[in-house]
């Protein structure tokens, strides 16, 4: 097994749940006043999201929904790649 296939199966075998509630917690952070996703997409609408800070805080809010998002792939790929034929 090639060490990228160890990382594969290491993602995929990781917990749904805890990453999907740290993705939702990270996502909904602050909670008061209000969620900093809730601010920035209120800011896109309005075409004021235009400084580097707000564009990154956006990005790093959504990181959990993107580990989960990878965590996903890797399962699929796992089940689709054959077995190993030397363990």
């Amino acid at each position: 097994m090639t060490r990228w296939q160890r990382v594969l199966n290491t993602i995929a075998s990781l917990s749904t749940w805890p990453l999907l509630v740290g993705a939702l917690l990270l996502a909904l952070a602050p909670f008061i006043p209000e969620p900093h996703l809730w601010q920035k997409w209120k800011m896109l609408m309005d075409g004021s999201l235009a400084r580097p800070i707000d564009i990154f805080d956006v990005f790093y809010h959504l990181l959990g929904f993107l580990f989960f998002g990878i965590r996903s792939i890797a399962r699929q790929l796992v089940q689709r790649s054959p077995g190993d034929p030397s363990t």
